[in-house]
């Protein structure tokens, strides 16, 4: 069995919890999960994968990481300060990313952007973050606003762990073991029951989205050895264009497997053999 150790992050304006799975002189890899989930989701991945020495970050907002402070929205690109943040805590100047949905777009800017940092990036349902329409841009900075300032701070209880995994599973395609891994680390408890961890504020519109064209700027800036992991039975939503961009990244690979939009997490054996085949190589 792998150990896993759970950390914390203190980076100079926010505290980061992680799980560490080690490999002694294994390649580093930052591991970056997808929206609303948390740093569990490679729980089941990360023993498939002994060669990398994989930091699972929980980001702002999700799992037992901080919450941005008050009155603060959840810029996407803000994400990318926060991954290089905790790869300076933690002393790795060059690693490899493997990121999921969210995370993989987050991925995508992190190695467009810092292309003499990143070894090599895996891209796990998710190839460059949502492309905007340039001409919904003023509504949704309306919305993103009127959201902030009517945002009040509470919690809704729950009376068992049960029936918020229900709810996580409406919410996404989850398998129930997969969803309970998830909520268990997305949920505290204090004298009136259990509650979620996740900022609410995650649910808001985001006041400026990064359009298609600026996605199509970052890819081809993207120098390391790629490897884009792809549900095979799955259609991509339109705002992503995977087909489209997968052209503009040079050194790419393309794998479909079965197993939803989290295969990771419920078919990782496939997923794991791939990722392998791809360090290895």
């Amino acid at each position: 069995m792998r150990t896993v150790q759970s950390v914390r992050l203190d980076t100079r304006w926010i505290n980061l919890a992680a799980l560490h799975f080690p490999a002694d002189g294994g390649q580093r890899v930052i591991a970056l999960h997808g929206w609303l989930d948390n740093a569990a989701s490679f729980e089941p991945l990360a023993p498939l994968l002994p060669d990398l020495d994989i930091l699972a970050l929980d980001l702002p907002g999700h799992g037992l990481s901080d919450h941005r402070p008050p009155g603060q929205h959840y810029h996407f690109v803000d994400f990318v300060t926060d991954v290089i943040a905790a790869a300076e805590h933690v002393g790795w100047e060059r690693f490899s990313l493997l990121g999921h949905s969210m995370g993989a777009g987050i991925a995508s800017l992190i190695a467009a952007s810092f292309p003499e940092r990143i070894e090599r990036l895996v891209l796990i349902e998710g190839l460059g973050p949502w492309g905007d329409d340039p001409k919904a841009c003023a509504s949704h900075l309306a919305e993103a606003t009127r959201q902030i300032l009517a945002h009040r701070e509470s919690r809704r209880h729950y009376s068992s762990l049960e029936t918020i995994v229900a709810a996580r599973r409406q919410a996404g395609d989850l398998g129930e073991q997969a969803a309970h891994r998830l909520v268990k680390r997305n949920t505290g408890q204090d004298a009136d029951g259990l509650f979620w961890r996740t900022d609410p504020r995650l649910r808001y519109r985001s006041p400026i989205y990064i359009t298609e064209e600026q996605v199509k700027g970052f890819l081809p800036c993207i120098n390391a050895p790629t490897l884009f992991i792809r549900a095979a039975e799955r259609d991509a939503p339109a705002q992503y264009n995977w087909d489209e961009r997968e052209t503009l990244i040079n050194r790419l690979q393309i794998v479909k497997l079965r197993g939803g939009h989290h295969l990771h997490m419920g078919n990782p054996e496939p997923v794991a053999a791939a990722i392998n085949r791809f360090f290895n190589a």
